[in-house]
């Protein structure tokens, strides 16, 4: 059993850690460019503590994607993704995703220009696509969605698309109802869905294709 000085090192260091990661997410939504330094005095400890808990500012960036990738599952957990046609459920999970991505949108450019590789890329998407598929699964079962492709590349699929819409939005070559309703559109045809131009679960300009969200 540790003893109480090393019980209290160890809290002492997680809340440091998470001090750090708190004032990574807040100064680098508004100075993506800001240094450790920045970060270091923002959470009230030295620059050495920083590095202590982070190598360098690109594992900092990565530890700042998970902390945003668990408030973005968090949103889609409390849409309830039980209750309701799948379709909807759905829609409700792509919205509330979005949602929680806008909250970062500089941070969220920034760290997408970070080169990862690809099975960074796919375990940092992880934890999002359970929950898709999960959707996706359920929609297939009761008959809602078509089941003649696998759920896994249906997933794959729906996180690229909201990607691709994001992008196009950034680009300026669409609006972001123009992007919502693109994704929206591919989404439920690719899934052999159905839902009205006014349908509650997906209002009118909410824009699902939003920064770079699902922790890219």
């Amino acid at each position: 059993m540790p003893l109480p000085s090393v019980r209290n090192r160890r809290a002492d260091a997680r809340r440091s850690k998470a001090a750090i990661l708190d004032a990574a997410v807040r100064i680098l939504d508004v100075q993506p460019d800001a240094g450790m330094e920045a970060i270091a005095t923002a959470a009230g400890v030295t620059r050495q503590t920083v590095y202590a808990h982070f190598r360098s500012r690109e594992q900092l960036l990565l530890a700042v994607v998970d902390r945003i990738t668990e408030e973005i599952v968090a949103a889609m957990d409390a849409a309830d993704l039980h209750a309701g046609p799948a379709a909807d459920a759905l829609l409700r999970l792509l919205d509330a995703g979005k949602q929680a991505a806008h909250r970062y949108p500089v941070l969220l450019q920034k760290i997408s220009t970070l080169p990862v590789s690809p099975q960074i890329d796919h375990d940092r998407h992880t934890s999002v696509a359970d929950r898709i598929r999960l959707v996706i699964q359920r929609g297939q079962q009761t008959g809602e969605f078509d089941d003649r492709l696998p759920p896994d590349w249906l997933v794959t699929v729906i996180v690229k698309l909201a990607h691709s819409a994001s992008e196009e939005q950034e680009a300026g070559r669409m609006s972001s109802q123009e992007a919502e309703h693109a994704l929206r559109t591919s989404v439920l045809r690719m899934l052999g869905a159905a839902a009205g131009e006014d349908s509650p679960s997906w209002p009118r300009g909410s824009a699902c294709g939003g920064t770079r969200q699902y922790g890219r």
